[in-house]
């Protein structure tokens, strides 16, 4: 695995995989790679035919309330478990080369981006997601994206500006991993201290709780969301949002009926800000 610091080398280092008409897969990455992280590249590997890794701790997607400094970062640990995953380039550029001095462009896309994660880290957040990301397709050119379930908001977002800007690449969303207890994967993990890490299971358990709920009759969001907000409580955790939406508007459901729900949930447990979600099937299956 090679790792590249430039637009111009990556582009150079991927034109005879284009030129041969060889697939080129994209994960984007801010690092701290885990297993969710490297099931993707796992997944890249197997339907494309050249993967590359981003690795790039984006400050335009950060408030400045939020963990941009204490982000955890260790490239060289990163690029090892990237190359045993299957990479064949790590694509790690300094600032200056995503965000040049005078850059003065954003990406914005109204409506998904503004709800749940929008409206709890604030409109800038979506903006330098969907500009960052639209930068990376742009300079890898990719045939396919690979994205992990849990981020199901940014998912949503990526594929909006793929498809209102008509971006050639396929946007595939890959499902959440889990610890063995079912947190979800996540990078700010790390962050959770041992009484804090009990606790964290909150989030699951209320999914858990919401799919029950569903699996038993209801179909009342808001009854739903009250049965999976007192499993929580139960760990002495609050949610910054608990909500039943649209899985591709994010716009608010009132009943459970014939089409896809998601239950998307966050909370702060300690100096974590964690985040997930699972799909309520039409057929009352999760997913």
């Amino acid at each position: 695995m090679r790792t590249i610091r430039t637009v111009a080398e990556l582009r150079a280092a991927l034109a005879g995989a284009r030129r041969d008409g060889r697939s080129i897969g994209l994960v984007p990455t801010m690092g701290a790679l885990h297993e969710g992280h490297l099931s993707l590249v796992r997944r890249a590997r197997a339907a494309t035919d050249v993967v590359v890794v981003s690795l790039f701790v984006n400050p335009a997607q950060f408030a400045p309330t939020e963990d941009l400094a204490s982000y955890p970062r260790d490239e060289a640990r990163d690029a090892e478990l990237a190359a045993a995953a299957g990479a064949d380039l790590l694509f790690a550029p300094p600032v200056r080369e995503v965000y040049p001095d005078g850059f003065s462009t954003t990406v914005h896309v109204g409506g998904v981006s503004e709800p749940l994660e929008g409206a709890e880290r604030g409109a800038t957040h979506f903006d330098g997601v969907a500009t960052v990301v639209t930068k990376l397709l742009n300079m890898a050119g990719p045939d396919v994206a690979f994205f992990g379930q849990k981020d199901a908001q940014q998912a949503a977002v990526i594929r909006r500006v793929v498809r209102d800007l008509n971006l050639p690449v396929r946007i595939e969303t890959c499902p959440t991993v889990r610890e063995p207890d079912g947190l979800a994967m996540s990078s700010r993990n790390a962050y959770l201290g041992a009484d804090e890490r009990l606790r964290a299971v909150a989030l699951k358990r209320a999914l858990d709780a919401a799919h029950a709920a569903v699996r038993a009759g209801e179909r009342d969001a808001g009854a739903i969301a009250a049965a999976a907000r007192a499993r929580m409580a139960e760990l002495d955790v609050e949610p910054e949002y608990l909500a039943l939406v649209d899985p591709d508007t994010f716009t608010p459901v009132q009943q459970i009926g014939d089409r896809d729900v998601l239950v998307a949930v966050a909370a702060r447990i300690g100096r974590a800000r964690l985040i997930d979600n699972h799909t309520i099937h039409s057929n009352g299956r999760a997913g």
